[in-house]
C-alpha cells in the first residue's frame, strides 16, 4: 500500500493546485467582482511570499527529519480549512484582505506538502535507486493527475446539481473532505525512516547539473502556467464554448495521465533528454493548432487539450524525476532542493499572471461579457502564440543538456 498511498497524497495536492491556478481567477472576477489586474497583483504578492517561504519551507523539513508526518499533517489541515473559506461567497469593502488572507494559508499548506512529497522521493520508495524512483515518480504523477481530473470536474457538476455560486462553496467544502480523508490514509508512509542527504549549497547543486535543471523548469512552467491562468476564458469567451471548460479539461489532463506511463518506459529506454525532445514539439503543435481554431470549434480544441495534455505527461513525470534522480547520486538533501524548484515552478505562474492579466484588462477584455475583436485577439495572442515561443526557448535549453546528465 506503499505507492498507492503516495498516489492519493499527491491526488489531494493537485485537487488543491487546480482550484488555486485555474478556477481562482474566473470566480475572483466573476463571483467576488475583483478585477484582472487586482488578482494579478495578489498572485504576485502571493509569490514574493513563496520567494521566502519555499526554500524555509525546505530547510525546515530537512532540519527536522522527524517532525515529516507533523508536516504532512499540518499541510493536509491547512488546505481542509483554507478551501472551504476560499470559495464562500463574500462582498464589502474587506473583501480583496480576506481573498489574500486566506491565499496565503492554501498556498502555504500547498507548498509544505508538495515540498515535502517530491523532496521525499527517496523516503518513498522502497530503495533509494533510480528504478525505483521513477516508479515512484509514475504513482505520484498518476495520483496528480486524477486529482487534476477530479477538481476540473467537480464545480460542473456541482453546478449541475443545483449548487449556487457557480458550484463553487460546495466545491470548497468538497475539497476540504478530501484533505482530511488523504490525511488519515496516508499517516503511514510519512512514519518511515527518512533518507537524509549531505547539507545543500549552490556548488553542489552547480555540480550535481541541478543549477541547470531549475532553470530549465522555470522557462518550462511558463508556458503551462499561463494557459492554465487563461484556460476558462479561451474556452468560455474565445472559443464560445459556454459550459466546456470542465470536459475539455478532463480531456487535456485524461491525455496527461495515460501518457506517463508511456513516457516512463519510453525515457527508461531512450533516456530522459530524448524523450522530451519527443514530447514537447508535441506541446508546441498545441499551441499553433489552438491560435487558429474558429469560435464553437469544439473539436478542434478537444483535439489540441489531448496533444498538449499527453506532452504535459513528459514534463510532470521527467523533470521532477530527473531532479531527484541528480540530487539522490550527489548525496544531497532533497527537501531545501525542491523547495526551490517549487519556487520555481509558482514563480513561472506569478509571472505568467502579472503578465498576461493586465494586458487583457487593457486591451478592455471582460470576463463572461460581450468583447471586442482586439481584446479577443490579445487573448488569443496570450493564450496561443506567447506559450508557443516560450516552450521553443524550454525546447532550446533541453538541447544543451549533456546526455550523461540527462540520463542518469
Amino acid at each position: 500500500m506503499l505507492y498507492p498511498r503516495v498516489s492519493l497524497y499527491a491526488l489531494m495536492l493537485a485537487a488543491a493546485g487546480i482550484p488555486l491556478y485555474i478556477h481562482l481567477p474566473r470566480f475572483a472576477s466573476v463571483e467576488l467582482g475583483i478585477g484582472l489586474g487586482t488578482i494579478a497583483t495578489i498572485l504576485l504578492l502571493i509569490r514574493l511570499i513563496d520567494l521566502v517561504q519555499d526554500p524555509l519551507i525546505g530547510w525546515a523539513v530537512d532540519r527536522w527529519p522527524r517532525a515529516q508526518a507533523l508536516f504532512a499533517m499540518a499541510a493536509a489541515g491547512g488546505l481542509a480549512v483554507g478551501f472551504p473559506l476560499l470559495f464562500r461567497s463574500r462582498s464589502g469593502p474587506h473583501v480583496v484582505t480576506e481573498l489574500v488572507a486566506v491565499l496565503v494559508l492554501l498556498f502555504s499548506a500547498y507548498s509544505l506538502g508538495m515540498i515535502l512529497l517530491y523532496g521525499r522521493s527517496a523516503t518513498l520508495a522502497k530503495r533509494p535507486e533510480k528504478a525505483e524512483l521513477m516508479t515512484v515518480a509514475a504513482f505520484r504523477e498518476g495520483g496528480m493527475l486524477a486529482g487534476v481530473i477530479l477538481a476540473a470536474v467537480a464545480p460542473a457538476v456541482f453546478l449541475g446539481l443545483g449548487f449556487g455560486a457557480g458550484g463553487y462553496p460546495a466545491f470548497g467544502l468538497f475539497l476540504g473532505a478530501i484533505a482530511l480523508l488523504a490525511a488519515i490514509v496516508t499517516l503511514p508512509i510519512w512514519r518511515r525512516p527518512v533518507v537524509q542527504g549531505t547539507s545543500l549549497s549552490l556548488a553542489g547543486l552547480g555540480q550535481a547539473g541541478a543549477l541547470r535543471l531549475l532553470a530549465l523548469a522555470l522557462v518550462n512552467s511558463l508556458p503551462v502556467a499561463i494557459t492554465s491562468t487563461l484556460f476558462l476564458f479561451f474556452v468560455e469567451d474565445r472559443l464560445k464554448l459556454t459550459g466546456m471548460g470542465g470536459p475539455l479539461l478532463i480531456a487535456f489532463f485524461l491525455s496527461a495521465g495515460l501518457s506517463v506511463p508511456v513516457w516512463t518506459k519510453l525515457s527508461q529506454r531512450l533516456g530522459a533528454k530524448p524523450t522530451l525532445l519527443i514530447a514537447m514539439p508535441l506541446a508546441i503543435a498545441g499551441f499553433v493548432g489552438a491560435a487558429f481554431l474558429a469560435p464553437g470549434n469544439a473539436m478542434g480544441f478537444a483535439l489540441v487539450c489531448l496533444a498538449s495534455g499527453a506532452a504535459l505527461g513528459a514534463d510532470m513525470v521527467i523533470l521532477p524525476a530527473m531532479f531527484s534522480v541528480v540530487l539522490t547520486r550527489a548525496g544531497l538533501k532533497a527537501s531545501a532542493a525542491f523547495g526551490i524548484w517549487s519556487f520555481a515552478g509558482k514563480l513561472g505562474l506569478a509571472i505568467a499572471a502579472f503578465a498576461v492579466l493586465p494586458l487583457l484588462e487593457r486591451s478592455g477584455f471582460n470576463p463572461g461579457a460581450a468583447n471586442s475583436a482586439a481584446a479577443l485577439t490579445t487573448l488569443n495572442l496570450a493564450y496561443a502564440v506567447a506559450p508557443c515561443l516560450l516552450k521553443l526557448a524550454a525546447l532550446a535549453l533541453v538541447l544543451t543538456l549533456p546526455n550523461e546528465e540527462s540520463t542518469q
